[in-house]
C-alpha cells in the first residue's frame, strides 16, 4: 500500500515510522528544506503526559479577562479578521465546564500515556538519542488558590493511575534543588514522575534519517497546493502543479491542515496558537533546572537540555502572524530569571515563534475523515511531541486494519461532525493547459 504524508513535523515523521513499520511504502511531502523546521524546530521540550490539560477548564473565561489587563499574560488574543476566529473562540468556552474539562483531559491522557510507551519501546529498539532526559516535570504554584485548583487534575490523575507527588513549598527543592532560592515565592508544586524532556527537532531530524534507512521517501521544498475531491475518496493531491497519487493520505500539516482540508469539504476546527521560546546557553549548571519546571502563574515551560536551557510558553489567538514580538521575550527572560536567576546567559538566547494546532478541546483529530482514503493527524496543540509517537502508532494500525492498542473513542473528527460534513469537495482535477 502506497501512503502521501502531508507533513514531516514531529508528527508527520512519526507517523511514516510506524507506518513504514506495518510494511508501507511511504512518502512524505513538505515544503521546507527539511525535517521539523516549522512547529517542531524550538518547542519548549517537554514530553509530559501528566500534563495533559486542555487549555479550555473551568475559570478560564475570568481568568482571561483579567489576563487582558496583565503586562506578562499567558494568553492574548487579538482579532484576525475572521468569522473562523470568532467560532474558534466560542467552541473553547462551550468546553471549559467542568464535565467537558474531565472528558477531554481523559482522551487526552488515554494518547499522551500511550504515546510515552510508545517512545520508550522506539528508543529502547533504535537507540535514539536526542538530549533526552526522563526525570519528570514540576508544576510549580505560586498562590495557594493554584495549589487548590490543582486537586481537580489530580482526581483525574488518579481515576486513570498517571503516579504524581503533591510536594509543598520545602519539598520542591528536593525535586529541582535549584529552586531552593525561589522558595520564598513558591507555595507547592505538584511532580509528574513519569514525564520526560529532550529536543523535539533532533528527534524528529534523527527519526528522519531512521525512516529514510527503513525506506519512507522524502520529498522537500515542494508546494502543496490542494486536495481533490472524489465522491467518498479524494482523487489526489496537488503537488507543485501535478496531481499526485496514492492508495492512502495523512494530513498532518498542523496549522495548515484546516486550509488544506477545506478543499474537500472539511472545516477543521484547528486554529494557529501562536508561542513563543527561548534557548539559552547554559553559564552555571548548579543554577539551572535539572528536567522541566513548569510555572503555572504564566503557563511557561523551563526545559534542561545538555547546556542549554529552553523556556517556552505562552498563547497568542491571532492568526498566522509569525512576527516576534520583544514583550514575550521579555516575559520568557523575566521568568527563568526569577526562577533559576544566573543559570544561562540571556543576552545571548534565540527566540523563535511558532503555530501550534489547537483544536477547541484541546483533543488533536486522529482519525480516517469521510473521505475513505484521507486520514487526519493534526491538531495536538502545545503536546504535539508528547502525543506524537502514540498518534503515529495509532494512526498506521488504523490504516493497516489493525485493532489499535488504546481505544480511538473521542479521537476522530467525528466528534466534530457538523463541521466534518462533506459539503461538496472540487471537481475532478485537469492538467493545466500547456502555454
Amino acid at each position: 500500500m502506497q501512503v502521501m504524508i502531508l507533513g514531516s513535523g514531529v508528527i508527520g515523521v512519526t507517523s511514516a515510522w510506524y507506518l513504514a513499520k506495518a510494511g508501507m511504502q511511504v512518502t512524505v511531502v513538505d515544503r521546507q528544506p527539511d525535517a521539523a523546521l516549522e512547529t517542531s524546530f524550538a518547542n519548549a521540550g517537554q514530553i509530559s503526559p501528566g500534563y495533559s490539560t486542555p487549555w479550555a477548564a473551568p475559570g478560564i473565561p475570568m481568568k482571561a479577562l483579567r489576563w487582558l489587563f496583565e503586562k506578562h499574560a499567558p494568553l492574548a488574543v487579538r482579532p484576525d479578521g475572521s468569522l473562523f476566529q470568532l467560532q474558534w473562540l466560542a467552541q473553547m468556552l462551550a468546553n471549559c465546564s467542568a464535565d467537558r474539562y474531565a472528558v477531554n483531559k481523559e482522551r487526552m491522557l488515554r494518547v499522551a500515556e500511550y504515546s510515552r510507551d510508545c517512545l520508550r519501546a522506539l528508543r529502547s529498539e533504535t537507540g535514539i538519542a536526542y538530549e533526552g532526559r526522563q526525570r519528570g516535570t514540576l508544576q510549580v504554584f505560586r498562590k495557594p488558590a493554584q495549589l487548590e485548583a490543582a486537586q481537580r487534575d489530580i482526581e483525574v490523575l488518579r481515576e486513570v493511575g498517571v503516579p504524581f507527588e503533591l510536594l509543598d513549598a520545602e519539598g520542591i527543592a528536593g525535586a529541582e534543588p535549584a529552586l531552593a532560592a525561589a522558595r520564598d515565592r513558591l507555595v507547592g508544586a505538584l511532580r509528574l514522575p513519569g514525564d520526560e524532556t529532550g529536543d523535539c527537532q533532533l528527534f524528529t531530524s534523527r527519526l528522519a534519517d531512521m525512516c529514510r534507512e527503513a525506506g519512507v521517501r522524502f520529498e522537500y521544498g515542494r508546494t502543496i497546493e490542494s486536495l481533490v475531491g472524489g465522491g467518498d475518496r479524494i482523487e489526489g493531491v496537488v503537488v507543485d502543479g501535478a496531481l499526485r497519487r496514492a492508495d492512502q493520505y495523512v494530513l498532518a500539516l498542523g496549522s495548515w491542515s484546516r486550509r488544506l482540508a477545506l478543499d474537500v469539504g472539511l472545516s477543521l476546527p484547528v486554529y494557529p496558537l501562536k508561542g513563543y521560546s527561548l534557548t539559552v546557553p547554559i553559564v552555571d549548571a548548579t543554577r539551572a533546572p535539572v528536567s522541566t519546571v513548569m510555572d503555572e502563574t504564566y503557563k511557561i515551560a523551563i526545559t534542561r537540555f545538555e547546556d542549554r536551557i529552553r523556556v517556552g510558553g505562552m498563547a497568542e489567538v491571532a492568526g498566522y502572524d509569525l512576527s516576534l514580538n520583544p514583550k514575550r521575550r521579555a516575559t520568557l527572560e523575566m521568568v527563568v530569571g526569577d526562577l533559576f536567576a544566573g543559570a544561562g546567559d540571556l543576552p545571548a538566547a534565540s527566540f523563535w515563534t511558532g503555530l501550534r494546532p489547537m483544536t477547541p478541546d484541546g483533543t488533536p483529530i486522529v482519525g480516517r475523515a469521510p473521505q475513505r482514503n484521507l486520514w487526519l493527524n493534526t491538531g495536538h496543540g502545545t503536546l504535539g511531541w508528547t502525543m506524537a509517537c502514540g498518534s503515529g502508532s495509532l494512526l498506521a494500525d488504523q490504516i493497516a486494519g489493525k485493532r489499535p492498542e488504546i481505544s480511538p473513542e473521542g479521537l476522530g473528527p467525528e466528534r466534530y461532525a457538523r463541521g466534518v460534513r462533506r459539503a461538496g469537495s472540487r471537481p475532478a482535477w485537469r492538467p493545466r493547459p500547456a502555454h
